[in-house]
């Protein structure tokens, strides 16, 4: 079993390292791949010193498996090329989600869906994993009709400029920014680039990325996305309005029950999500669970997960596992 890590350099690529070492992903050579700028780099991995490697060499390897993590442009040019090679890639970037030849897979949810025909699939955002993970057992239960969608988005989303960005400004210190505004004691309702419908790209991600994974076009799903100065995970608030009506408790039971959500609901002693909470830990959390009184057949929930953990590195070594263990590679 030859793994490749593509990005390894990189904060999704570090965690990525951390997450296989803790749940032991069982390979037998592990390739670490970067930018030529990092080539030739030292990585420890497990107590053994790795050279960071160039994408053509990893390709003239030949590995089974490789984790994307390097961007949209790096995997538009080098994911066919591993492929072709007759490696499963499991791509991290935006490039390939909306692809109607790719599936979009969040493992708990529509695994079932791979075959070995499937070389380059993709990890959904970040913000629509966590939120679907919630979402997918209630719209099988109650069918989902409508999303109105507030986010509330870590800095670890953008990378480690912004992390510096935010250290910087802390501490008093003028340096590169990662953003066109402070982030610092503020708040910003821009994540991703514009587009023509005034929606941001990372908004619409939200839109079209939860009809595909749960292939339902009916769904109308309106989102606004935030950048808050907060390091531990992506929040996430929620109305839902179901088609078929529902009991809260019996909602609080269906999510208990799901596997990778953590229910944390107790108003009596406030208990709910928070991203200080959710840091470094895979679960998706979801509190706050409460019938939207100004509409029928509708719910608001909270949600909130480490953005680079389940939102990135965890689901995409999930879905590693998956074909391992189903024999698709």
């Amino acid at each position: 079993m030859k793994l490749a890590v593509v990005g390894a350099t990189g904060m999704v690529g570090q965690v990525m390292l951390e997450v296989l070492e803790e749940r032991n992903f069982p390979f037998t050579e592990l390739l670490l791949v970067a930018s030529q700028k990092s080539v030739g780099k030292k990585i420890i991995f497990k107590n053994k010193e790795y050279r960071v490697i160039g994408l053509q060499e990893a390709v003239d390897q030949k590995p089974d498996v490789a984790l994307f993590s390097a961007g949209g442009s790096t995997s538009l040019e080098w994911a066919p090329k591993f492929a072709e090679a007759g490696t499963s890639v499991i791509d991290n970037s935006s490039a390939w989600r909306m692809d109607p030849e790719k599936r979009l897979i969040v493992p708990e949810i529509n695994a079932d869906i791979l075959t070995k025909d499937d070389k380059i699939i993709a990890n959904p955002n970040c913000s629509t994993i966590q939120m679907l993970m919630a979402l997918a057992p209630l719209h099988k239960k109650y069918k989902i009709k409508r999303l109105v969608i507030s986010t509330y988005q870590s800095i670890t989303g953008t990378g480690v400029k912004a992390v510096r960005q935010l250290e910087n400004e802390y501490k008093g210190i003028k340096g590169e920014m990662a953003y066109p505004y402070p982030i610092h004691r503020n708040a910003i309702p821009h994540c991703d680039v514009f587009e023509e419908n005034g929606y941001t790209k990372e908004e619409m991600k939200l839109v079209n990325e939860t009809k595909k994974i749960l292939d339902d076009d009916s769904i109308a799903v309106t989102a606004t996305a935030v950048r808050i100065p907060v390091v531990g995970g992506h929040s996430e608030s929620i109305n839902i309005e179901f088609e078929n009506d529902f009991e809260v408790g019996e909602v609080r039971k269906l999510l208990h029950e799901s596997p990778g959500i953590v229910v944390k609901d107790n108003t009596d002693t406030n208990t709910y999500p928070m991203p200080i909470y959710a840091q470094g830990k895979d679960d998706v959390f979801v509190g706050r669970i409460r019938r939207d009184e100004s509409q029928p057949r509708s719910l608001n929930i909270w949600v909130v997960s480490d953005n680079l953990r389940k939102g990135a590195a965890t689901n995409t070594i999930q879905i590693a596992e998956y074909l391992l263990k189903n024999k698709i590679l």
